[in-house]
């Protein structure tokens, strides 16, 4: 089989998986699902081992004439390098999420279709990695859109799911109109839809071709990249999305649609370079958005929004990296990243089962969850470690190559880019490092070294499929990084390797980040135990999504406010969540307990009849953690208000008065609701009221004037005939003397 067929069936095999499973149903979804990715996983292998970092593998086959003969739409493969290792690491990675899925999700009603949707994730990922034509690559730039919404939105039962869904397919789509004006504009000036005919056009010397406004397009083409990749300002949609299942999550996170713009800036980086205004702009959006999601995700509660605002601080690293031109930086991190970050999702989705929970203050708060989750707690260690790039693991070279690149280009040492880019992306960048440090180790102690007056659930180990995936993907995360030097070959030949200076400095800052959170956990973990704070759980005996789909249920706005009453009854299944929906107060959810605290029930010290053991099976009742401080009515639930004060929280020690505006984003939310939102929702009632008030008065007038006019006509055919012989005879006489007037008036002139 040619390399090419095989480059072909790469995409191919996930779509037509996709399409079987819609078609044929749950009977046959986990293989349609499994095997098609697995298949299609080998032939990426192959391809890029045939490939093995040579020169392109190219073909294309016209699709459809556009009107113009020098714009043809094109079916063209274009296979270097860079996309061969970029499909491989999306074939490896929705693999794993497939894999992990069969289990994860093993009693969803709806695994059928979520499958599929995954499925044809893939093949629209695969399709913008190996796609040479702008027009086919944005078919599936926005497939991968439209499979994101039905994904985020799989627990449609929840009102965070379905808000979830239409904000990520809104926030992108409003990049992606920009998207397609700059594609269109790059290609009338370059003639061309062609990815790799644009890159040489731009570079070669005797081409007749330049870009009239360079600058003009990249800032175009950036805003699609910014809504894609999660760049400032455009970023708010990602952390939401988790109230999407957890393979989800690692799937849009570790490699693809968040990848996808990073992966087009990459291909079309010519065009970027040509204009140094260009790349400035992607450097400050790549700094701010580093340090402020750094410093969001070191004030969340909920473990997955930790996670997002780490993808979105580690996509500006690689923006970050392509603004000073330096593609290998970017894509190696990108590969680390995907590994490292997949990881990190699924693990914590085996954690949220195990505590029931997605909030780290209720994690804190229990004893022993590292021992009920070994797998999840070793490789979580793994990941945490590469992601705050700690040698010898992955984060760490992939992080330094994106440090030695800006370390370059603020020496002047990178033609085309200004040395002041250089120097802001390697300040951001530290800052950044020290950040990350400091979250990792925030969440590794939060989640595996809590004490409180309750042990962690014991419901048994994952299945053996979760946990397999979960060691399959720590190998990369460890070791990846050490094939620094062979990845240059299958790049554009520069160095990778880490540079001394640099190297000392962000591990330096990484430990004294890791070093400070540590003391501040230890100055804050006495307080754990004196203000045991109030946080909502899901039943940790069920299935692992319909934990996770309660967890998301119980931390709605609306339950933000305890209540003393008795323990209720846990829904039995997912569609018992809608009636979580409407619950008030937590005194009404179902998926809730309530329990007062220890200096109000003077059985507290010690277990009682009353109070069951958390966690056995068959109780039919969640976990949630017991007490207030003393003196205190009881606070609200810590993941529905991230503003309730935790004193067991090293994030609010390390931020001080910035915790508040992190945990909730810096408000960017709400500025949009005021800047956006309202003037459009005005607008539209404006619109409304123009459309209902005045035009459709026009147009009733419209009918309602000849119906008026016909009803008076009406009212004159009595039938009587003397009538009308005597209309007939005042009409004539009217007539005749109208006639003998105006025959005296033209005589007498």
């Amino acid at each position: 089989m040619t390399t090419t067929t095989l480059a072909i069936l790469v995409p191919l095999l996930p779509f037509l998986g996709a399409v079987a499973g819609l078609l044929i149903g749950r009977g046959y979804a986990r293989p349609l699902a499994v095997l098609p990715t697995l298949v299609a996983t080998g032939c990426a292998v192959a391809v890029a081992v045939r490939q093995g970092g040579d020169g392109p593998i190219q073909a294309a086959t016209e699709l459809t004439p556009t009107g113009n003969a020098l714009l043809p739409i094109e079916l063209a493969l274009h296979v270097d390098g860079f996309a061969a290792l970029v499909a491989v690491l999306v074939g490896i990675v929705a693999s794993g999420v497939q894999l992990y899925s069969t289990g994860y999700l093993r009693h969803d009603p709806r695994y059928a279709s979520y499958a599929a949707l995954i499925s044809l994730f893939t093949a629209a990922m695969f399709l913008v990695v190996y796609s040479d034509d702008l027009i086919v690559l944005l078919v599936g730039w926005e497939v991968m859109g439209i499979c994101s919404y039905f994904l985020i939105g799989h627990y449609w039962q929840t009102s965070a799911a379905r808000a979830a869904s239409v904000k990520a397919f809104l926030v992108t789509k409003l990049g992606d109109v920009p998207f397609l004006i700059g594609i269109l504009a790059l290609a009338s000036e370059l003639d061309s839809f062609r990815i790799s005919t644009i890159v040489i056009r731009l570079h070669s010397s005797i081409s007749t071709h330049t870009l009239e406004h360079p600058t003009l397009i990249a800032l175009l083409l950036l805003a699609g990249v910014a809504g894609k990749s999660a760049l400032f300002p455009l970023h708010t949609w990602l952390p939401d999305a988790m109230a999407g299942p957890t393979p989800v999550s690692a799937l849009i996170h570790a490699a693809t649609m968040v990848a996808a713009g990073v992966y087009f800036v990459g291909r079309l980086l010519p065009v970027f370079t040509a204009s140094a205004a260009a790349l400035a702009v992607l450097a400050v959006l790549a700094a701010v958005t580093m340090v402020g999601s750094a410093l969001a995700a070191l004030a969340q509660d909920d473990i997955k929004r930790v996670l997002a605002y780490s993808t979105v601080g580690q996509l500006a690293y690689m923006a970050a990296a392509l603004a000073v031109s330096d593609r290998g930086a970017a894509v190696f991190h990108l590969l680390a990243h995907g590994a490292f970050k997949a990881l990190l999702f699924l693990a914590a989705g085996v954690l949220i089962h195990a505590a029931g929970t997605n909030s780290l203050a209720t994690m804190a708060r229990m004893r022993g969850l590292a021992q009920r989750a070994p797998d999840a707690y070793w490789t979580m260690t793994i990941a945490l470690l590469a992601l705050a790039a700690i040698p010898p693991f992955a984060g760490f070279f992939s992080k330094e190559a994106v440090f030695a690149a800006a370390e370059h280009a603020a020496g002047g040492e990178t033609a085309g880019v200004p040395a002041a880019v250089g120097w802001l992306v390697l300040c951001a960048g530290m800052v950044t490092a020290l950040l990350t440090a400091a979250y990792a180790t925030r969440m590794w102690l939060l989640a595996f070294r809590g004490v409180g007056p309750q042990e962690a659930p014991d419901h048994g180990r994952e299945p053996v499929v979760m946990n397999a995936v979960l060691w399959g993907l720590a190998l990369p995360s460890l070791a990846f990084g050490l094939f620094f030097r062979k990845l240059p070959d299958w790049f554009d030949g520069r160095s990778l390797a880490p540079t001394l200076t640099t190297s000392v400095l962000a591990t330096g800052i990484a430990l004294v980040g890791g070093i400070v959170t540590y003391a501040a956990w230890r100055h804050t973990l006495a307080l754990a135990a004196r203000y045991p704070l109030g946080a909502v759980a899901a039943h940790p005996d069920r299935d692992p999504a319909v934990s996770e789909a309660e967890a998301i249920a119980a931390q709605q706005p609306t339950a933000a406010v305890a209540t003393y009453t008795e323990t209720t009854e846990a829904p039995e299944t997912t569609e018992a969540l809608e009636a979580t929906e409407a619950a008030e107060t937590p005194a009404t959810t179902p998926n809730t307990e309530q329990r007062r605290s220890p200096e109000q029930r003077p059985d507290a010290p010690e277990a009682s009849d009353e109070s069951e053991e958390p966690g056995q099976a068959g109780e039919g009742e969640p976990d949630t953690l017991l007490g207030n401080p003393p003196a205190q009515a009881p606070p609200p639930a810590l993941a529905a208000q991230p503003d309730q004060p935790d004193p067991a929280d090293p994030g609010r020690l390390l931020l001080g008065p910035l915790h508040r505006p992190a945990a909730h984003g810096f408000h960017l939310d709400t500025a949009y609701a005021a800047l956006v939102v309202r003037p459009t929702r005005s607008a539209a009632r404006l619109v409304r009221f123009l459309d209902h008030a005045v035009i459709d008065s026009y147009v009733r007038a419209a009918g309602h004037g000849p119906r008026l006019l016909g009803g008076a006509v009406r009212r004159a055919q009595t039938g009587n005939t003397q009538t009308y012989l005597s209309a007939l005879l005042a009409g004539s006489l009217v007539l005749a003397v109208a006639a003998v007037l105006v025959a005296a008036g033209t005589g007498g002139a």
